[in-house]
């Protein structure tokens, strides 16, 4: 995503001098508006829907029904959120709105001329956090895998009376000859091994 392309914008607000002056600022830089709302009451729904490019809110404070649907929406249907807070807030106010997945906080309200630059920061930040979530969800993974694979090789070694590295290709013919990735193969072995090492002990 870009923040010169043009841009599908889902709207929160519910002030109408100020959702006249966001739309014609966004307009103005070749984005739409596709969805406009009143509040964040149903967020997830609507960008579930409506597949927004990014959310834009426009309110006092963000209070806890809000923060809670923004976070609802980062979990589960992800998008940058720019969010004009028209009051003075707190920092913790600021940081559980980060916390609750806003890319870009602006506490001193809307000023349409400098929309342009702050949809290019939150469409930034957005895609740092989502390139690092995927980079630590994949971290995550190849020790999952590794972990079941070590497990594998140990009860095949257990069970067999062979080596390691006997295992371990005991495991990638397995895998080889099911057509199945290593972690998976080592899942099966390991469940099997457990259910005939349970019905031994019986």
């Amino acid at each position: 995503m870009s923040y010169t392309n043009s841009l599908n914008v889902l709207l929160i607000d519910d002030e109408p001098d100020r959702i006249k002056a966001l739309k014609e600022a966004l307009h103005k830089l070749g984005h739409h508006v596709i969805c406009h709302l009143p509040d964040t009451s149903e967020l997830n729904q609507h960008v579930a829907e409506t597949h927004p490019d990014i959310v834009i809110i426009d309110m006092d404070s963000p209070d806890r029904d809000t923060l809670e649907s923004m976070a609802t929406m980062s979990q589960n249907n992800p998008r940058p959120i720019v969010f004009f807070a028209e009051q003075q807030n707190d920092q913790r106010t600021m940081v559980d709105a980060i916390n609750a997945g806003v890319s870009a906080y602006i506490a001193d309200g809307l000023q349409a001329d400098r929309v342009k630059a702050i949809m290019a920061t939150a469409v930034a930040h957005f895609e740092a956090h989502a390139s690092l979530r995927e980079e630590l969800e994949k971290t995550k993974t190849q020790l999952s895998d590794r972990k079941i694979i070590e497990k594998a090789k140990g009860m095949l070694m257990s069970h067999q009376g062979c080596d390691e590295n006997q295992a371990y290709q005991t495991l990638r013919k397995l895998a080889m000859d099911r057509g199945q990735k290593l972690p998976d193969v080592a899942t099966s072995v390991v469940e099997v091994l457990n259910l005939t090492n349970g019905l031994k002990r019986q």
